[in-house]
């Protein structure tokens, strides 16, 4: 298996792990903030998204799909994030009319891990490998991915703290 390969597997079995826990979220609890834990559902999925697609343009030079996004605004809809309400240091509301339902939550995230998958696969190592801009600091999209993976997977374990928290019950028997 080749590196491109193992890093678009690494992404599809992130959102495979996270997909376990999706069970019991409905649109009337999406927006829920539970008392000591960071962010609801709805933010997660979003907030996810966002991060995989901006990664995933590093590798294929495209923007965000406008379908699912709305740029530089902290307002969504019941079709698109406000980018600026799930980037990196927002803050979630319990505004349910800010942010999409569950079924389209999931649908970005799932169009989002299917882009950034997809990107990998194809990249050859010099688009990897080349240095790119990540916050305060330099990195490379190939490491990057791999981050995606480990990124993915710390913001499930909010979610499986989430469904603790509203007493969603258990996923795994």
């Amino acid at each position: 298996m080749n590196r491109s390969t193992l890093l678009a597997e690494a992404v599809e079995q992130s959102r495979t792990l996270l997909a376990r826990y999706l069970p019991g979220f409905t649109d009337a609890n999406r927006t829920t903030q539970a008392p000591g834990l960071p962010n609801h559902f709805a933010w997660n999925l979003g907030h996810l998204a966002l991060t995989m697609h901006r990664v995933a343009g590093m590798i294929d030079g495209k923007d965000l799909p406008q379908g699912d996004f709305i740029k530089d605004s902290v307002k969504g809809d019941s079709s698109h994030f406000g980018t600026e309400s799930v980037c990196f240091g927002s803050v979630p509301t319990d505004e349910p009319a800010r942010y999409p339902g569950v079924e389209r939550c999931v649908a970005v995230f799932d169009a989002a891990v299917a882009r950034l998958a997809g990107a990998a696969r194809t990249a050859d190592d010099a688009t990897l490998d080349r240095a790119v801009p990540w916050g305060k600091a330099t990195s490379t999209p190939g490491a990057l991915t791999m981050r995606m993976a480990f990124h993915n997977g710390v913001h499930c374990g909010q979610i499986v703290d989430l469904r603790r928290a509203l007493k969603l019950g258990n996923v795994l028997s």
